[in-house]
């Protein structure tokens, strides 16, 4: 075996030498070989269709309150901006927070644990910070803390960032749907 390997090496290295050697001589020509075209087909796997129908549908429920959060909380921004004193801030923020719930408590709550889990990826993709930076800013340690918690009962954690190499598919969902 060692010898084969030997010979193949020596082979190689004279045969690649030989090559070199007509570049130089000549720098009009080289060798090149056309390989016939072929294609792959996959087999489908019915498993992976429906755990990706599953993600398809769970980003587009989800996709569409995480939009809505980055309109807010730009809006909110700027609307903060504009308030002369902290005690208008902070009613300010009360009413806002006020009128989220009023508006999507109800849908939020209707959601499964993988859309949450989505959303809270999604929410960072959007805004640019995870869904516990934006709570620890505008409500407060205590509060960043307590819904920490309450995720981690279900399952997710409200410190998740949308990684675009890992989460490749809901950002391919994304494209696919027009949302880019």
């Amino acid at each position: 075996m060692k010898t084969f390997k030997l010979i193949l090496l020596i082979a190689s290295i004279f045969g690649f030498n030989q090559i070199f050697a007509q570049t130089e001589v000549s720098l009009d020509t080289l060798k090149s070989v056309v390989l016939p075209d072929f294609i792959i087909k996959a087999k489908k796997d019915p498993d992976y269709e429906k755990k990706y129908q599953k993600l398809v549908n769970n980003v587009k429920k989800a996709l569409p309150y995480a939009k809505m959060a980055s309109f807010r909380f730009q809006m909110m921004e700027q609307n903060l901006q504009l308030l002369p004193s902290e005690s208008a801030r902070k009613e300010y923020l009360k009413r806002t927070e006020k009128s989220i719930k009023d508006q999507f408590m109800d849908d939020l709550l209707n959601m499964t644990q993988s859309q949450g889990r989505i959303l809270i990826k999604l929410i960072y993709r959007e805004t640019g910070k995870t869904t516990y930076e934006l709570l620890q800013t505008y409500r407060g340690n205590f509060t960043a803390i307590y819904w920490q918690g309450m995720a981690k009962v279900f399952n997710s954690n409200l410190k998740e960032e949308f990684d675009p190499i890992e989460d490749w598919q809901i950002e391919q969902i994304i494209k696919q749907l027009g949302f880019e």
